[in-house]
């Protein structure tokens, strides 16, 4: 089996950032409010012209140089996004931007766990020698679909963009993974199309309409993911030959530090393992993990040859783990 090494990372976020003192303005919450529960202080919004595309293609850029790699020699991008600036995807604006005219090119949509999927299925890609060169994009514009006015889902989410560079290799630094979906509790996490029926003729009414704000029912998702996210990591560090105590770095989804922490706790690992970013960025959706992993690698904490262990969850709902060494080792 071919081998795979992950060998650059990059992000990008919006200019805009937003306090938590500063949206007590626009909702009724409060600074403490947000930051007992969430852990939360800020978030970077995109303003109405921004866009996804122009997010995805500054964190490509970014992985693309780490890892030393041009974008004409890129074989596929895959971009994990629910938040698309068009309804038939972004990747292959992605691609003209970067001028990577000789890759392919699709979304995918996993919501917040969108990121250890595409990571997933680019590893496919690569270990059954289709591709060598896999640009992996995670991001999400989720400010676009909350509703302002509700202060359980506002208050959450920010905007963002991260990516890495997977490569073929002689060893194989991908080291196991697990993907998980339960679609029986898909009613606790939606961003649902708002169907407007529409009269066409006598014989055929159709509908139109719009997508409705993200609704959540934030116990049932605790309770989901402090349950099922350490199940996830521990069968995908068995699926690594992994120890636990192994690992260098647990890179989660970012969507509450209470989560973090109670995961921290059930897998009986020191917090400083635990990394996040949570408090400057908020949930970032399909963007956190990669956004966590790219600020760490420039501030030196993740070293080549270092263990990660990521996971995510979030909508469908869905969960997975990745277990990766960084670098070339």
């Amino acid at each position: 089996m071919i081998g795979i090494a992950i060998t650059g990372s990059g992000s990008a976020v919006p200019d805009s950032r937003l306090t938590n003192q500063d949206l007590s303005n626009v909702v009724e919450t409060s600074d403490e409010w947000i930051r007992t529960r969430t852990g939360i202080r800020e978030r970077c919004l995109a303003s109405p012209t921004d866009s996804l595309g122009a997010l995805a293609t500054a964190a490509a850029h970014q992985a693309l140089e780490q890892s030393g790699v041009a974008a004409i020699d890129l074989d596929l991008i895959v971009l994990a996004t629910s938040t698309a600036d068009d309804l038939f995807g972004s990747a292959a604006v992605v691609q003209a931007n970067l001028g990577a005219t000789h890759a392919a090119v699709f979304d995918l949509t996993a919501a917040c766990s969108g990121f250890i999927f595409a990571m997933v299925t680019a590893a496919q890609f690569i270990q059954t020698g289709t591709y060598r060169r896999v640009l992996v994009i995670g991001a999400d514009v989720l400010s676009r679909w909350v509703d302002w006015d509700d202060r359980g889902t506002c208050v959450l989410f920010g905007d963002g963009a991260g990516a890495v560079v997977m490569q073929a290799h002689d060893s194989n630094q991908f080291l196991g993974f697990e993907l998980c979906s339960n679609g029986s509790l898909n009613s606790c996490l939606n961003l649902a199309y708002a169907a407007e029926a529409y009269p066409l003729h006598p014989k055929a009414t159709v509908s139109k309409g719009r997508y409705s704000p993200v609704t959540m029912n934030g116990k049932e998702v605790y309770r989901f993911a402090v349950n099922r996210v350490p199940e996830v990591i521990e069968k995908a560090l068995f699926r690594a030959n992994v120890p636990l105590e192994q690992v260098d770095w647990f890179v989660l989804h970012q969507a509450n530090q209470r989560i973090l922490d109670a995961v921290a706790d059930r897998l009986k690992i020191p917090p400083e393992k635990m990394l996040s970013n949570l408090a400057s960025y908020g949930n970032t959706s399909a963007a956190s993990i990669p956004l966590v992993i790219h600020e760490a690698v420039q501030a030196g904490k993740i070293q080549p040859g270092q263990t990660l262990a990521t996971a995510g969850f979030g909508a469908g709902l869905s969960w997975g783990s990745a277990i990766f060494r960084w670098g070339l080792g």
